[in-house]
């Protein structure tokens, strides 16, 4: 066991040996390089160089993720600073995103635009890939006032890829440890006037417990634009994931079940039309539809399970339907006003059933509500020096009624290689279903204002020399009040269980760093400090429980970072990466009174490569592929009492050409 957790170790100092004896040659663009004059769209909504956004943010290609044979959303976003990825063990089992410090569901996910969270912010990033994915953008910082609920620590958007140039295609296949099994193929092509792309994959594996552990998942995504003239253009993108993960372990880690298992299956539709009214004004138009299906079935193990509650199965369908129309004026050279408006209307229907020796038991919630809302931005950027951002929004909701966030932001081009950026905002969070509506057992409190943040960064970002580093630097800090609370004794018998209670904060510093240290190889590095702290304990007295007064919040770590390799070599690429996560508070539920426990830090290092066989080139071919996570085979937990995977091993074929 110590020769293993030697070895991640070893592997981070020799990366940094790497980082830091490079010598910075001749800049060469690489594949997800986040470069200064990179366009982003998330942070305003409007295509605008890095230069010119307040925000931090970065960007990852899909060709990047793909040559390093990543292929979901929650591998891709392990390495971006700020973000603390955790998922319980094996494949398919929850995957929640804690982003600077926040909540788990206060990152708003956009795919092309539609929102796949829950309403009320939660998502699971176990199932989401990156099949046919162009890029994508994480927005740290507040963002409600172009996104509304949820968006409080930051904005994951997903893009799709356009379906540009000439038509290409691509077959992928292979195996691995877990007897894991993994088949895709896609295609996209077009011109001006039109595009399409098309993607579809399915995975499957026996996962990493010995029993019961299997995974499978099927996910189909499509791309249609069309142009009529240079007016008007439109797309349509549709996303559709279907998944079951069986798992045997109880909410401890302990491995006791043979049959329970869960289903999900979401379907995203977008449509986003785009017409010029003149040479200064522009009208946009986005509908999106989402519609998440989930089920949870544990039947009876046999004759023998008669006791306590032996049989429970669930399932629920949230529905999502939204339209957001806004007015682009272009005032003057880099100066644009956005006005809009949203409607989302949100439905959620759930029915709970229970065999046990106390009898049956069943509960069906069927709500919906309703939110509108009135936003506006100018962005000033012309030219100079300093872009300036400004923002306002007020949400009407039917709950909760009438909330006004707001946000502002400036970017100061100190100099030609250096900025230096400051924004300030607020945000909400709207309370889910079931803390509205609850029934039975719970009871929910159709009273409950949102939850809301107030946040503050300040940041900079400079080359090193002609050539040299590209390194950035943000601080920032976040107070989270009117958190949503659960007490089992209400003030008053048969009221409800739900409070607007509780407080808590989070700051830090996030630091990141590329070279491209040599023709075809690039370096790259980030680190992160964060503090978060209980600061309104509510209802919950326990000091050693997991929402105590000036306790840490749970599976944050202080520190985290992590350092990379990446290069080609003809038409080969390869990489290595190490991501070392520090310690971090959680609840140890294995006894009877659940502790709170201290995870010890951990390094995982990864390692991919493409390697082109006969005929491969950069313009098509077979070529093989290879990808081992967790090379070191370092032994930790994510969640406690969940062991995370060992070594894993994916090797595959690779054929892609285009039609002429």
């Amino acid at each position: 066991m110590s020769a293993r957790r030697r070895s991640p170790a070893h592997a981070t100092l020799l990366v940094a040996a790497l980082l830091a004896s490079a010598r910075p040659a001749a800049a060469q663009q690489s594949r997800d390089t986040v470069r200064l004059d990179t366009l982003v769209v998330t942070a305003t909504r409007l295509p605008l160089p890095r230069a010119a956004v307040a925000s931090a943010v970065t960007v990852v290609t899909g060709d990047a993720l793909r040559a390093r044979g990543i292929t979901t959303l929650l591998e891709a976003l392990r390495d971006v600073p700020g973000a603390a990825l955790v998922q319980g063990g094996s494949f398919g089992t929850p995957a929640s995103l804690f982003l600077r410090g926040g909540e788990s569901d206060y990152v708003k996910v956009l795919v092309d635009g539609v929102a796949v969270n829950d309403p009320g912010g939660a998502f699971d990033f176990a199932h989401l890939t990156t099949d046919d994915v162009e890029r994508i953008e994480i927005v740290r910082g507040p963002a409600s006032v172009l996104y509304g609920s949820d968006a409080v620590a930051g904005v994951v958007q997903v893009f799709t890829r356009p379906g540009r140039g000439a038509v290409r295609w691509r077959l992928a296949g292979g195996g691995g440890t877990y007897g894991t099994t993994q088949f895709g193929a896609e295609a996209s092509g077009g011109s001006a006037r039109a595009g399409f792309s098309l993607a579809a994959s399915r995975t499957e594996s026996d996962g990493t417990n010995a029993f019961n552990s299997g995974y499978r998942r099927s996910e189909l995504a499509a791309l249609l634009r069309a142009s009529a003239g240079s007016r008007t253009d439109a797309r349509l993108t549709v996303r559709i994931d279907d998944h079951t993960t069986h798992f045997p372990t109880d909410p401890a880690g302990n491995v006791v079940d043979h049959n329970q298992f869960t289903t999900g299956r979401q379907a995203t539709i977008g449509f986003e039309g785009r017409q010029i009214l003149s040479p200064r004004l522009e009208l946009r138009l986005q509908l999106g539809a989402n519609t998440a299906d989930a089920g949870y079935d544990n039947r009876p193990d046999g004759p023998g399970d008669t006791l306590g509650f032996y049989a429970d199965i669930s399932s629920g369908r949230t529905v999502r339907r939204s339209a957001d129309v806004r007015m682009v004026a272009y005032l003057a050279s880099g100066t644009t006003l956005t006005l809009g408006g949203a409607l989302e209307r949100q439905t959620d229907r759930s029915l709970d059933s229970a065999a046990s020796q106390y009898g049956p038991f069943a509960d069906t919630l069927i709500a919906s509500r309703r939110n509108g809302a009135a936003y506006a931005q100018l962005v000033a950027d012309p030219g100079g020096r300093v872009a300036l951002t400004l923002g306002a929004r007020v949400d009407r909701n039917q709950r909760f009624g009438s909330f006004g966030t707001y946000r502002a932001g400036v970017s100061w081009r100190a100099a030609p290689a250096l900025r230096v950026r400051a924004s300030v905002g607020s945000a909400l969070k709207e309370p889910s279903f079931y803390e509205n509506y609850a029934t039975g057992f719970v009871i929910g409190n159709p009273d409950l204002r949102p939850e809301k943040s107030r946040s503050w960064e300040l940041g900079a970002e400079a080359q090193l020399g002609r050539g040299g580093p590209e390194v950035s630097a943000t601080w920032f800090t976040q107070r989270f009040t009117d958190l949503i609370q659960y007490t089992a004794s209400p003030p008053a018998p048969q009221t409800t269980n739900y409070f607007n209670i509780a407080a808590s904060e989070a700051s830090g510093v996030e630091v990141e760093a590329t070279a491209r240290v040599r023709r075809g190889l690039t370096a790259r590095a980030h680190y992160t400090y964060l503090r978060t702290a209980v600061r309104d304990a509510g209802f919950a007295t326990d000091p050693g429980g997991a929402f105590a007064e000036g306790r840490p919040l749970l599976r944050r770590p202080a520190q985290a970072g992590g350092a990379s390799l990446e290069g080609m070599a003809g038409a080969a690429a390869f990489s290595l990466a190490v991501e070392v996560v520090g310690r971090r508070d959680d609840m140890d539920y294995a006894g009877a009174t659940a502790l709170r426990v201290t995870l010890p830090a951990y390094a995982r290092t990864d390692a991919s490569a493409t390697v082109p066989l006969l005929g491969a080139g950069r313009s098509g071919g077979l070529a093989a592929t290879v990808r081992i996570e967790n090379l070191m085979d370092a032994r930790y937990q994510e969640v406690r009492g969940f062991p995370a995977r060992g070594r894993t091993l994916f090797v595959g074929l690779r054929a892609e050409g285009g039609l002429r």
